[in-house]
């Protein structure tokens, strides 16, 4: 049975950083991709950022390009996202994803394009 368990999250000021984790359970990912999204309130969940294939390729959303970095730990089978300066519009729940398989250059930014997910953490920017 493969599981996302994610840790990390929490409430924050504006400029401030934070670290996510996501550990996976059940089957390793690290020839395909990672990724994490995101989900305010009143919101559709949106790509924040992925990392794929056996090079760590990353992609970020324009919105948190220089601000937010990807990585992953294959030994620990652990993905991170480490957010810096961060905004109170970065308020969300955050979800990692998983995806067996590696993405095309500019793929794997939806939703609908990953296996398995992590049950979600908040992650609150006060102003």
């Amino acid at each position: 049975q493969v599981q996302l368990v994610q840790s990390g999250g929490g409430l924050i000021q504006t400029g401030g950083s934070l670290r996510l984790s996501c550990a996976s359970s059940g089957r390793t990912f690290s020839s395909g991709a990672m990724g994490w999204f995101r989900q305010a309130p009143g919101k559709e969940r949106e790509f924040v950022a992925r990392i794929r294939g056996n090079r760590d390729y990353t992609y970020y959303a324009d919105s948190v390009k220089g601000r937010f970095t990807i990585s992953r730990d294959n030994a620990k089978n652990t993905v991170y996202l480490q957010m810096n300066t961060t905004k109170p519009e970065d308020t969300a729940i955050y979800y990692c994803a998983a995806r067996v398989v590696s993405c095309a250059t500019f793929g794997c930014l939806l939703p609908g394009d990953y296996d398995y997910w992590g049950q979600g953490t908040q992650v609150t920017v006060s102003s």
